[in-house]
This record gives C-alpha cells, sequence and structure tokens, in this order.
C-alpha cells in the first residue's frame, strides 16, 4: 500500500497539482491587491470618493455604540448588522479578474494543443522516374 502511493504521489499529475495550487493561492494574492489598491480606489474617486472597503448599508444599528458608524470595522464593533456592498464588489471584480485571467490562459494552452496535433504537411510530390513516365504513355498510346 505504501509503494502504490509512493507511486501515485510521485507521479507528474499529482506534483503539478501541487504547485498550480500554490501558484494560485499567490495569484489570489495579487489579484486581490489589484483590485483593493489599484482598482477600486480610483473607481470610488470618480463616483464620489466612496471607499469601497467602507461601502456598507446597516441593516440594524449595534447595541454597544450608537450609529453613525464611520467604517465597516467600526459597525462591527459596534455588534451592528450590516449589508456589505463594497465587500462584495471588490469581490466580484476578483472573481471577474481571475476568470479572464484564466480563460486567456486556458485559451492558449488549447490554441498550442492544436499546433501540436496537427498532422505534418504530406511531402511534396516527387517526380516519378523517367521510365515510369514513359511506361505511362506507352499504356495511354495503348489504350486509344
Amino acid at each position: 500500500m505504501l509503494k502504490e502511493f509512493k507511486e501515485f504521489a510521485i507521479k507528474g499529475n499529482v506534483v503539478d497539482l501541487a504547485v498550480g495550487v500554490v501558484l494560485g493561492a499567490a495569484f489570489g494574492n495579487i489579484v486581490n491587491s489589484l483590485v483593493k489598491d489599484l482598482i477600486t480606489p480610483p473607481i470610488g474617486l470618480l463616483i464620489g470618493g466612496v471607499d469601497f472597503s467602507n461601502l456598507f448599508v446597516v441593516l440594524k444599528d449595534g447595541a454597544k455604540i450608537a450609529p453613525p458608524y464611520a467604517s465597516l470595522a467600526a459597525a462591527a464593533q459596534a455588534g451592528a448588522v450590516t449589508l456589505n456592498l463594497g465587500v462584495f464588489i471588490n469581490t466580484l471584480i476578483n472573481f471577474l479578474i481571475v476568470g479572464l485571467s484564466m480563460f486567456v490562459v486556458v485559451k492558449g494552452i488549447n490554441r498550442l494543443r492544436r499546433q501540436q496535433e496537427q498532422p505534418p504537411a504530406p511531402p511534396a510530390p516527387v517526380a516519378p522516374p523517367r521510365q515510369e513516365v514513359l511506361l505511362e504513355e506507352i499504356r495511354d498510346l495503348l489504350k486509344r
């Protein structure tokens, strides 16, 4: 059983999967930073200085501190029930960027696979030897 597990774990697919998971996690962190630090601040500025991370609607006031709440963290600390629109928008943008990135990667891989699967072009026709040409001409003349 240990031998079978060792064979399974050493196979290329398992190693490739492990590398993919690690790279995917790192890619997720990069996308989160891209959305949080580079994309949503200019969008928030364009729509009136809204900070997406603090875009929320209070559904029920908190018992500990009375509203208004300066930030989502302050609302959570007060025990308020909130609808976190900014967090949802950030998550949606993250999903779209990751989805688009994966689409581009898969499309590129599929293009490479199609190029590799194409059969090689047939060799250029080689002129038959002179004696064969003469024999064909004789055959054609005898048919008449």
